[in-house]
C-alpha cells in the first residue's frame, strides 16, 4: 500500500475517531511461533501509533525477533467501526516515563487527586519504558457505510453480477 493510500484511510472521520481512543489490540507473533493478541493503551501522533510497556515485558523479545504487527481498533456499537493497520515495530528503551504513556493514561475517570497519586506510583514503579512505536505500512477503515470487509464486498459484487446476467 502506498503511502497516500495510509495517509488518506487514516485522514478520514471515522478512522481519527478511532484513533482518538484509548485501547489497541495488538497482534504479534510470540517466541514460540504462536499468535498473541493483547489489548495495550496507546497514542496516536499524527504519523505512528505509540504504546508503552515494562522493559521485562516478555512481548518484547518477540517483537524483536519479529517486528510485524496488527493492530485492531474498534468500537463497541453497532454498526462497528473498526481500523485495521499493519506495520513494524521500533522499539525505543527510555528512562523514566514517555510523555505517551502519561497521555494514553489521561482519558481515563480520574479526579485530580486521583491523577496525582496514580502518576507518582508508576514514577516510583518504573526506572525506565520501551516505547513501541508502528508506523503504518497497511490501513483499512470498516466502517459499514461506505467501506465492508473484502469478503462481503466479493459476495455483494457476485451477487449483482448474478442478478445482472
Amino acid at each position: 500500500m502506498k503511502q497516500h493510500e495510509i495517509a488518506e484511510v487514516l485522514s478520514r472521520p471515522y478512522s481519527q475517531e478511532l484513533l482518538a481512543r484509548d485501547v489497541t489490540r495488538l497482534a504479534y507473533v510470540a517466541t514460540d511461533g504462536t499468535p498473541r493478541n493483547v489489548p495495550i493503551a496507546f497514542t496516536w501522533n499524527g504519523s505512528q501509533i505509540v504504546m508503552c510497556t515494562t522493559k521485562n515485558a516478555p512481548k518484547l523479545a518477540a517483537l524483536r525477533a519479529n517486528p510485524a504487527v496488527a493492530l485492531t481498533i474498534d468500537t463497541e456499537v453497532h454498526p462497528p467501526k473498526i481500523l485495521l493497520i499493519r506495520g513494524e515495530v521500533e522499539l525505543d528503551v527510555v528512562d523514566g516515563i514517555p510523555e505517551e504513556y502519561l497521555q494514553m493514561n489521561g482519558s481515563y475517570q480520574m479526579t485530580a487527586e486521583q491523577r496525582v497519586e496514580w502518576e507518582a506510583e508508576v514514577r516510583s514503579l518504573y526506572d525506565g519504558m520501551v516505547r513501541i512505536v508502528v508506523t503504518p505500512t497497511w490501513a483499512k477503515l470498516i466502517d459499514f457505510e461506505t467501506t465492508l470487509p473484502s469478503a462481503v464486498e466479493e459476495l455483494m459484487r457476485k451477487r449483482e453480477e448474478s442478478r445482472s446476467a
